[in-house]
């Protein structure tokens, strides 16, 4: 499972890097993509801090420009190489107890928070792409894989 999680992360990364490009490409970046986008990286530097029973370093919808973004996806993506290279099967069944935005308590575990990481910024990176190329832009495909294909 630990390797699933790691390729997962690496396909994580080079989205990261892609959705970046495609803003970085423009005259402009959107003001509604870049803030998607700030938000994507606040979201796994958030995460990544429950799971590390930290305090995150941003705020779920922090106003950042593209290389702030840039800054704070290098250091979440390294935190995150990190751990997905040290991941045992009883580190992804820990169970992480935190507080959300509003103040809610919740337990996941790491796998299941992990796994919740990967998919939010699917998510948000294709609205990214949708607003990209509805200012004339041309996004990247962040598609998993697109990022199998371009390994092999």
């Amino acid at each position: 499972m630990t390797a699933h999680i790691r390729k997962l992360y690496d396909h994580l990364v080079w989205a990261d890097a892609r959705a970046l490009n495609s803003m970085r490409t423009m005259h402009a970046a959107p003001l509604d993509a870049l803030r998607l986008y700030a938000h994507i990286m606040a979201a796994e530097n958030i995460w990544l801090a429950r799971i590390e029973e930290r305090e995150p370093d941003v705020t779920v919808w922090p106003a950042l420009d593209l290389d702030q973004c840039a800054a704070l996806g290098a250091r979440n993506h390294a935190a995150f190489a990190l751990l997905t290279e040290t991941l045992s099967t009883s580190e992804l069944e820990r169970m992480v107890r935190y507080r959300n935005s509003k103040g809610e308590e919740f337990v996941n575990t790491v796998e299941d928070i992990l796994m919740h990481v990967a998919m939010h910024g699917a998510y948000h990176r294709g609205q990214v792409a949708r607003i990209v190329r509805g200012e004339g832009g041309a996004p990247q495909f962040t598609d998993y894989i697109f990022f199998l294909r371009e390994r092999s």
